[in-house]
């Protein structure tokens, strides 16, 4: 286990500033609008026959196109622009709708819904503020476009007319539909921003777990490098013992040196052999997995009762593998922490499963939780006094979730049945995957939850 918890690191380790968006992504973006704008307009007039002011039309996306160029030519497409920046280009979208649609019948042309497009585009990748603006000058356009525009190209002999109601409903529409679907994309993105960001901590809380699991393998590199020249040593200081018999005060350091390396051969033999038979640092049984989650908790003032079930079939042996040791570990440290008086790890097995069960005799579950544990960043819960506790990231029964259930273990999340109180979490594997060789584990690695938020 590592000395630090992964709730007890600091959220700007893994929560990142809102991802910014490129120029190029802008660029090409302001391209299609273009073409798409010319060929409505050529279908508008050629296509239907409408009178359209061609010329002034054409000049908005001439305009359009040119700073395209412009931009293309002066900036690296690839590179990330700054929230501001890219919300000026976006609001220079809305404006430049606007014209387009003064020029064509205002709110009465259908194409006024694509107000909404700059604005998804800032909810889903600029910070709120910049969104909220970018949604508030597309209604103020458009409650420009009510009033002022240009007649809608039509049929000059059955000119078409809106009644002033139906014009009032399209505003009404356009304005609920950029605040609730930028709403909607911003809360998607955040939601994607904060899996990915917790799926990094878990890679990292994975990668110190097997770090320390191949600390037995450097120690056996070690003692096997070092054994020569320790050999070495310990034949020139037995010869030069002999050499200065003669004399006492030399010869008792070189036999003192002789004998500290002497020492040293023997503890990098006894690290050597440790490494070989395996059963320590490689596989081990169901009781001894138990046994090392339950041991660095146990002087925290909590009883902790293990109990595990004497079964027909054999005990189960696994390989040693960090995903399980920290997710069990994690979820057992999160017991003992809201534990009032005890924990409970109870643990069974058949030919079919394996299964371990961590219950404690705390608070429980907040109800409004319970449905969502799993979901990373969720920081609410419930202490030990039944009083709400703000803190942490909401990481760590993510992570202990995902990687139990990378390791084939499915994670279940209850609270004991009234009358009495407190939480359990169950963790069952097929035997086959808990037993599975350790290649086959990290071939099909598992997945993360969280608890007390």
């Amino acid at each position: 286990m590592t000395d630090t918890p992964i709730t007890d690191l600091p959220e700007t380790d893994f929560r990142h500033p809102r991802r910014r968006v490129r120029l190029d992504t802008i660029l090409r973006l302001r391209w299609l609008a273009a073409l798409g704008q010319l060929a409505a307009i050529f279908i508008v007039v050629q296509g239907l026959e409408f009178d359209l002011p061609v010329v002034p039309c054409l000049a908005i996306v001439s305009a359009s196109a040119l700073l395209n160029l412009a931009l293309q030519i002066t900036f690296n497409p690839m590179q990330l622009l700054e929230p501001r920046h890219a919300g000026g280009l976006l609001a220079l979208n809305i404006i430049e709708l606007s014209a387009l649609l003064y020029l064509t019948g205002g709110l009465e042309n259908p194409f006024s819904f694509m107000f909404l497009v700059p604005v998804l585009i800032a909810a889903t990748a600029l910070p709120v503020r910049l969104t909220v603006g970018l949604g508030l000058l597309a209604v103020a356009c458009a409650s420009v476009l009510v009033f002022f525009h240009l007649p809608l190209p039509w049929d000059s002999e059955e000119p078409l007319m809106l009644p002033p109601i139906y014009l009032a409903g399209i505003w009404l529409s356009i304005a609920l539909a950029i605040g609730v679907t930028s709403l909607y994309a911003f809360q998607v993105t955040e939601e994607a921003s904060k899996l990915a960001d917790a799926l990094a901590a878990t890679e990292l809380v994975l990668a110190r777990e097997q770090h320390l699991t191949q600390l037995d393998g450097l120690a056996a590199a070690a003692a096997h490098e070092l054994g020569t020249p320790l050999a070495t040593i310990v034949l020139i200081s037995r010869e030069l013992e002999k050499a200065l018999q003669s004399n006492a005060a030399v010869g008792a350091d070189i036999k003192t040196l002789r004998e500290q390396a002497q020492r040293c051969r023997e503890i990098l033999g006894k690290i050597t052999q440790l490494s070989s038979t395996g059963s320590m640092f490689d596989r081990m049984k169901l009781s001894t997995l138990i046994e090392e989650t339950v041991a660095p908790h146990r002087d925290f003032g909590v009883d902790i009762k293990v109990r595990i079930a004497v079964a027909a079939s054999p005990e189960p042996v696994g390989t040693r593998n960090p995903a399980i040791l920290y997710g069990v570990g994690n979820i057992l440290e999160n017991a003992v922490d809201f534990a009032r008086n005890a924990v409970e790890v109870n643990a069974w097995w058949n030919n079919e499963t394996v299964e371990i069960i961590v219950s404690d005799d705390g608070p429980g579950f907040a109800p409004d939780i319970l449905k969502r544990i799993g979901q990373p960043y969720l920081s609410r819960r419930r202490g030990p006094d039944d009083a709400q506790q703000s803190g942490g990231l909401g990481l760590g029964v993510f992570i202990a979730r995902t990687l139990l259930e990378r390791t084939g273990a499915k994670v279940s999340f209850t609270n004991r049945t009234f009358p009495d109180h407190g939480a359990v979490v169950g963790i069952v594997w097929p035997r086959r995957r808990f037993e599975a060789a350790d290649d086959e584990v990290r071939a099909s690695v598992p997945v993360e939850p969280e608890r007390r938020p």
